[in-house]
């Protein structure tokens, strides 16, 4: 079965999501899209065969559209997932759900409530190396998860207009961390459960960014073990993620931003055996979590990105926001 959707937003991720979603058109069809100014996005629109409108009604409005897929401004997607429900439709969301724990149990619970799937921009899970080590996890080859030592940054945003929404006290607080170290804490929540406590700092170290450009976060997580999420937005790319257990510890070493994904290394030292160092190719997450996404509208199938995840993400997020201001240890919701 196919899913027919509406893209909602054709900004620079809007656009990626576009590509991947038009290689995935045996499980996903794009009925139609939405972006506010039409005119930027005229060439794009016509190269790819999108019918474009400009009003978000339009989509919720079309009974063709079982989906929408938000790629909005963040403090925009509380009310259109609202109004999506409404309208019956189905929805994905780009990172992060909301900027409040509040926000993000009323999304969950209004899609609970309708039956209707809510799937999430965290698509680092469905990285092939990432996968690996969240089934090794849960099956105990790591032993007790004690520690989580992450960065993923970048210095796509440095060439912004300062007026972007993206840089944005109300849409972007805290540096990096809702561009990029939200799927650090995501990944971080996955495997630690809910947090307990966040301390964060954040600076301006080399740029005149207007949130900051460097960020860090130690979480301590209720269930014992702890996460050191770091992002800069003012460095060139690197994407690491070492998670270390009793009987092993795994890193994982991106080799391309997301946006064009060039495959990973992953280093692994297990107890009572050599260190091996692989590599592992390219695969396309982005399209494979919208595929998840399309298949629990369609099949039913599980998503693995279940609404206590998504909610205690966003309780996380929201006390390191906290914490970013008031440079003290800030308890998570």
């Amino acid at each position: 079965m196919t899913l027919k959707i509406a893209m909602v937003g054709l900004g620079w991720w809007g656009q990626k999501m576009v590509d991947v979603l038009q290689a995935a058109s045996d499980e996903i069809t794009i009925v139609r899209a939405i972006e506010p100014n039409i005119d930027a996005v005229r060439d794009f629109a016509r190269d790819k065969g999108l019918f474009v409108s400009a009003s978000y009604a339009d989509a919720l409005n079309d009974p063709e559209v079982e989906a929408v897929v938000l790629a909005t401004p963040h403090s925009l997607h509380e009310e259109q997932i609202e109004q999506a429900v409404a309208a019956g439709k189905h929805i994905f969301c780009e990172k992060p759900l909301a900027l409040t724990k509040a926000g993000a149990e009323k999304a969950v619970n209004l899609c609970a409530d309708a039956g209707l799937v809510l799937g999430m921009g965290h698509e680092r899970r469905f990285e092939p190396a990432m996968a690996e080590l969240l089934r090794m996890a849960d099956a105990g080859d790591l032993g007790r998860i004690q520690q989580i030592e992450a960065n993923f940054s970048h210095d796509k945003f440095v060439a912004l207009d300062r007026d972007n929404w993206r840089l944005k006290a109300d849409q972007a607080p805290a540096g990096g961390m809702t561009a990029t170290g939200i799927h650090l804490l995501d990944l971080s929540v996955r495997l630690l459960g809910e947090a307990e406590t966040v301390l964060c700092h954040c600076d301006n170290l080399s740029t005149d960014l207007p949130q900051g450009d460097t960020v860090a976060a130690y979480v301590k997580f209720k269930n014992g073990g702890t996460s050191y999420v770091s992002a800069s937005l003012a460095n060139p790319f690197i994407s690491r993620f070492a998670v270390y257990g009793s009987k092993g510890w795994i890193e994982i070493r991106d080799k391309a931003h997301v946006e064009a994904p060039d495959g990973w290394v992953v280093t692994k030292g297990m107890a009572d055996a050599p260190i091996t160092v692989e590599e592992v190719a390219t695969a396309e997450a982005v399209k494979d979590n919208l595929v998840a996404f399309a298949r629990a509208v369609t099949m039913g199938e599980p998503y693995q990105i279940t609404p206590d995840h998504l909610v205690n993400n966003i309780a996380l997020l929201e006390a390191v926001f906290k914490s970013a201001v008031s440079g003290k240890i800030e308890e998570v919701a």
